[in-house]
């Protein structure tokens, strides 16, 4: 809101998303005065001007080719300034201005299926678990009602399976990551980023129910492919170090070899996380 207060009333477009995200980081603030007073102000602005049920904002992307789009979609998930994607309380204001945005129109356009995905995201970020759930199992049931591709379907099961094991839902969730993790190997490779992801996601999932020997033998076969197709700098790739660090020290009849690496790692692991994510990332916290 800062960032835009000080533009123009006439310039509607950015001055009503701002008000939208005030609005929300409010109310998950728990400030709800606060928010009712920015929402009747957004409400205000647009009748003045307007506005029609859909943003003016949220309307032009339906003359976007995929380049601009996906670099416009980006807006509500990932910093255009630093190129990080926002977490806890951000994203879950932003998930709320997306759907807000994007609610009115017809199920079978991309923005709305893709805005059901933000709000699930932003739900999840903020650690509101028992209401990503049923977002979840809705943008799964709307995917595979309206016949999308086998990646999309794929992608909403891997978030399903976050949700499950938010709500400890272990063997649910591992059960939909060995599958997604088998889909996404079949359709992509172990080489494309995807599979690196489900991998790390599996590998988390035998890690939550102490699996450790499993763990550890598909990160020390996928970390290798990550540092060298993704970086080390990589968020996924850091990822995997850590959780790879956590199945040599958990792990029964851990030597004293394996204590020396996992320290190591972790040490390793933390200087870049904060180098690259900064001091307040979740990773960087643990």
């Amino acid at each position: 809101w800062k960032t835009y207060v000080g533009r123009q009333e006439t310039d509607r477009e950015l001055l009503s998303l701002a008000m939208s995200v005030l609005g929300n980081g409010l109310l998950e603030a728990r400030r709800l005065e606060e928010a009712l007073s920015v929402q009747e102000a957004e409400l205000s602005l647009k009748r003045r001007f307007g506005a029609p049920e859909e943003s003016m904002l949220g309307s032009q992307e339906n003359n976007l080719d995929d380049k601009d789009f996906n670099t416009k979609w980006r807006r509500w998930d990932k910093c255009s300034m630093c190129e990080q994607w926002y977490h806890s309380a951000v994203a879950c204001a932003l998930g709320w201005a997306c759907w807000k945005t994007y609610v009115g129109r017809p199920e079978a356009d991309w923005p709305r299926r893709l805005a059901i995905e933000v709000l699930g995201n932003g739900l999840s970020a903020a650690a509101h678990y028992d209401d990503a759930l049923p977002v979840r199992e809705a943008e799964l049931a709307m995917r595979r009602r309206l016949d999308t591709t086998e990646e999309n379907i794929l992608n909403t099961q891997s978030n399903l399976a976050t949700t499950y094991a938010r709500h400890g839902r272990m063997e649910q969730a591992l059960r939909l990551r060995e599958d997604v993790y088998s889909g996404t190997l079949k359709l992509h490779g172990d080489e494309h980023r995807d599979s690196l992801i489900e991998a790390n996601n599996y590998a988390y999932s035998l890690l939550s129910l102490k699996r450790f020997a499993e763990a550890k033998t598909l990160l020390r076969k996928t970390q290798p492919v990550a540092r060298r197709i993704l970086g080390d700098s990589n968020e996924t790739t850091l990822r995997m170090r850590w959780n790879c660090a956590e199945a040599l020290y958990k792990a029964d009849g851990a030597t004293l070899d394996d204590l020396r690496e996992a320290v190591k790692t972790l040490e390793e692991t933390e200087r870049t996380a904060r180098r690259v994510l900064g001091g307040v990332h979740p990773l960087t916290t643990g």
